[in-house]
């Protein structure tokens, strides 16, 4: 204790003798270390990095609840479901079963002399967690150089087999329906 009292004495002394002759003052002598009395390092935390689900990513839906353009209206919610897992690379970033969104944005009942019912739908978005995934219901992205506008495709049934002569379209719970990422998303991995 003498000891380092001592120091600590030649310490001030030297640094009141700097100052007064205006020099610099001179290193402080190394404290004595106990592992105790030092603090660790902290180092900085980086954060985790986001894994990019790229724009035209395929994307396998199915219909949640049966869909028929005799009581479908413009505007109504359609629901979807996540048919197989979506993975960047081996990663899984979207669990098979997340709930995507559609809206129906034509519906037409069958008409009398054989002129058949019409139903198009515009697919919105895939739920990841707390995150949505804007999906698009061709492959080709339109819409390019139109900045603040959303183009969301139709998806049209009726030319993909699902529109019979003088009938309603029918879509049963269950059907597949193809879809795509319509931009670059960002995400962690699934949970």
């Amino acid at each position: 204790m003498r000891q380092l009292n001592a120091v600590f004495l030649a310490f001030l002394l030297s640094l009141s003798l700097s100052l007064a002759f205006g020099q610099d003052a001179p290193a402080a002598p190394p404290a004595p270390s106990t592992p105790a009395a030092a603090p660790a390092p902290i180092a900085p935390v980086a954060p985790a990095a986001k894994l990019v689900l790229k724009e035209g990513t395929d994307v396998k839906l199915k219909f949640t609840d049966d869909l028929s353009s005799k009581t479908a209206a413009e505007g109504d919610p359609v629901s979807l479901t996540l048919d197989e897992d979506l993975k960047v690379g081996d990663v899984v970033v979207v669990k098979a079963g997340a709930k995507a969104v559609g809206t129906i944005s034509n519906a037409k009942k069958a008409g009398m002399m054989g002129k058949a019912g019409e139903l198009n739908m515009r697919l919105e978005h895939l739920t990841a967690g707390d995150q949505r995934i804007r999906i698009r219901g061709s492959k080709g992205k339109e819409g390019e150089g139109k900045e603040g506008t959303t183009v969301a495709l139709t998806v049209l049934f009726g030319p993909i087999g699902l529109i019979k002569h003088g009938k309603n379209v029918e879509i049963k719970a269950g059907t597949p329906l193809a879809a795509y990422v319509d931009q670059d998303t960002p995400l962690d991995p699934a949970k």
